[in-house]
């Protein structure tokens, strides 16, 4: 009976033994200032400018994202006050987070700029295909796209062969893509950026989704929150949407939870392509 238990034990003790040497960056004090501000009955939009004008970095990345076409604004933002009552302070808020996140992931490796890439599209993927499912608010599903691979780049820190077994548990079509990075690291990008979403105080279903987000089996669990069950769905529908974009013809993940994911969301294989196609000339707009 103890040979049974034993190593469950020493699995455990070897996690708890890896996860003090990992560096999930602490949240920085501005964005609890900012959460603070939000989660306010009415969050003030002089408030948050003050707090944002207070960084020079941060003040002058929002100056320059609320000019850019993505948002395709008449007017021009002539100040930080001016650019969150152009935008709000919801869309402010999202755009600090992001911005944020990208400055405190210090890893070196020189796919991170396509990282970030990859991530601006779910997140903008996300936002698009809430509005047409209702799951939960545009602005949560964008946080988590935007954060929903965020151990990724804390594991390539940490680990200096994990971009190998990330590449690897991308092409892998029979186990789950977590259980990959499980027999290589002893942990893997889920329950990492997990932590850090909790860590960071995001909202409940950002940092559940982040955890579940390759266990497609969730889809068909009742008991699970129907919008976190959403958020993975819709995930699944953009990261397939994004890899045909990059030119991959048969992803992996969309292999293995491709079918579940319609059944949830109730469409045909045949509407899910239609979907991917629309978020596809989305990203080319988004370019032009």
């Amino acid at each position: 009976m103890n040979q049974q238990i034993q190593p469950v034990v020493n699995d455990k003790q070897a996690v708890d033994n890896l996860l003090k040497t990992i560096r999930i960056p602490p949240r920085p004090s501005l964005l609890v200032d900012l959460q603070k501000e939000l989660n306010k009955d009415e969050p003030s939009a002089k408030g948050m400018a003050k707090i944002i004008a207070n960084d020079v970095a941060l003040a002058a990345s929002l100056l320059k994202l609320t000019n850019s076409p993505f948002f395709g604004l008449r007017l021009k933002a002539q100040s930080v006050d001016h650019a969150v009552s152009l935008i709000g302070t919801t869309q402010t808020g999202i755009l600090m987070t992001g911005i944020i996140a990208r400055q405190s992931i210090s890893s070196g490796a020189s796919s991170m700029g396509k990282f970030w890439d990859f991530s601006s599209k779910r997140a903008q993927a996300l936002s698009a295909m809430v509005r047409r499912t209702s799951v939960c608010s545009a602005d949560v599903a964008h946080t988590f796209g935007l954060f929903c691979d965020i151990g990724v780049p804390i594991l390539m820190e940490r680990f200096p062969e994990y971009a190998e077994t990330w590449k690897k548990a991308n092409s892998e079509f029979d186990l789950p893509l977590t259980a990959v990075e499980d027999q290589h690291h002893i942990t893997n990008h889920a329950s990492i950026g997990s932590l850090m979403a909790r860590t960071w105080g995001l909202p409940e279903q950002v940092s559940t989704a982040i955890l579940l987000h390759h266990d497609y089996k969730t889809l068909e669990d009742t008991a699970t929150d129907d919008s976190v069950r959403g958020l993975i769905a819709l995930c699944a529908l953009a990261e397939y949407a994004i890899q045909k974009y990059e030119g991959q013809e048969r992803p992996a993940e969309w292999y293995k939870g491709g079918e579940m994911v319609c059944q949830y969301l109730g469409i045909s294989a045949e509407d899910a392509e239609d979907w991917s196609e629309e978020l596809q000339e989305s990203f080319n707009s988004a370019h032009s």
